[in-house]
């Protein structure tokens, strides 16, 4: 099968929007925190708003994305102002990413292991970036979601490029936009299963 992303592949689904969860209160953080801590690996993302200005620095991470295999957390850190109100996520994303049992896998995780380090004061361990574990002897680029897709389940997955670069730190995200960013987890929990089971075959 081609390793690369290719047009004649059937879509990749993805994440229903019924299986995401916008964490809002402290019953949904301590919900998700039940799922989360109950698994061996989640999938681990983030989103930045994006910067145009010349030596702008980031303010994200604004969300943060976490998913076990039948369902996605978005913990909303930029759309608060209120810091109080964000101990609950906070707490929740800590104990998650800071965690040794629990293995975080996701792709492409150097700017989001910075940013999670710089503005929340938390110390992911035990993460797996499967952009560099994936790839294969003599492949040099790092390994992308769309092209793990493609590996692994013969499927294309579609990442709107309009999407990635919106406003991640608004107060009510659109859907289109809460679907990216929970496929974004979620795909590489699906990934880094797959890839397990084919080596363990």
């Amino acid at each position: 099968m081609s390793a690369t992303p290719d047009d004649s592949l059937p879509p990749y689904d993805g994440v229903k929007l019924s299986d995401v969860v916008l964490v809002k209160t402290a019953a949904d953080a301590a919900a998700a925190l039940a799922a989360l801590a109950a698994s061996d690996a989640v999938g681990f993302d983030t989103e930045s708003k994006p910067t145009f200005a010349k030596g702008e620095e980031s303010t994200g991470p604004h969300l943060v994305q976490l998913a076990v295999d039948e369902r996605a957390w978005l913990f909303q850190i930029g759309a608060r102002q209120d810091v109080a109100a964000l101990a609950p996520f906070i707490e929740v994303l800590r104990t998650v990413l800071e965690s040794e049992t629990i293995l975080k896998v996701g792709f492409g995780l150097g700017d989001d292991l910075r940013r999670v380090r710089a503005k929340l004061g938390i110390e992911p361990r035990n993460v797996l970036d499967l952009s560099t574990a994936l790839r294969r002897r003599g492949e040099r680029n790092p390994l992308g979601a769309k092209t793990a897709v493609a590996r692994f389940f013969g499927q294309q997955m579609q990442k709107s490029k309009r999407i990635t670069t919106t406003n991640w730190a608004l107060p009510r995200l659109s859907e289109k936009q809460i679907l990216y960013a929970a496929d974004d987890a979620h795909v590489a929990l699906r990934v880094y299963r797959r890839w397990r089971a084919q080596d363990a075959a």
